[in-house]
């Protein structure tokens, strides 16, 4: 598993209010390219993104799933993007004073990316985290500001 963390300026709502608009997904998640449709009841257990993934014309279409989500806090996502597979993502949130420290846990649970080894996992999955909760700062932050 790869874990990378980030300190956000800007409170766990407000990076939640980021997560929470699915819409917003390809703006922080590194390889989405394009959304296709938002289930109503996002990030609720159980309600799917529907995503594209890769460089136009190579796309797939694929979706991501709420596995678990505690508002302000904790999402679990369970990430698809067949034929490279499927990852399990968790992101927390915890205030640290004004600012909220975001913790994005991912690893492979189906798929070709499974067989890759762990420690030969790690480092890709952590550079692109790096990234990711890069563009995510940056969305919340500046949403913040307002």
């Amino acid at each position: 598993m790869s874990t990378t963390t980030r300190i956000v300026r800007a409170t766990p709502q407000q990076v939640w209010d980021v997560l929470a608009d699915g819409w917003l997904y390809p703006l922080w998640v590194v390889g989405a390219s394009r959304m296709r449709e938002v289930d109503g009841h996002w990030p609720e257990p159980g309600a799917r993104l529907h995503h594209s993934v890769g460089v136009w014309p190579l796309l797939i279409d694929d979706h991501t799933e709420v596995l678990e989500a505690t508002p302000g806090s904790r999402l679990r996502l369970r990430a698809k993007a067949w034929p490279t597979g499927e990852a399990e993502v968790v992101l927390h949130l915890r205030a640290r004073g004004a600012d909220t420290e975001v913790v994005m846990e991912e690893d492979a649970v189906a798929g070709p990316g499974r067989l890759v080894p762990a420690p030969l996992r790690r480092l890709p999955l952590h550079w692109r985290n790096v990234e990711a909760l890069r563009r995510l700062a940056f969305v919340a932050e500046r949403r913040a500001q307002g």
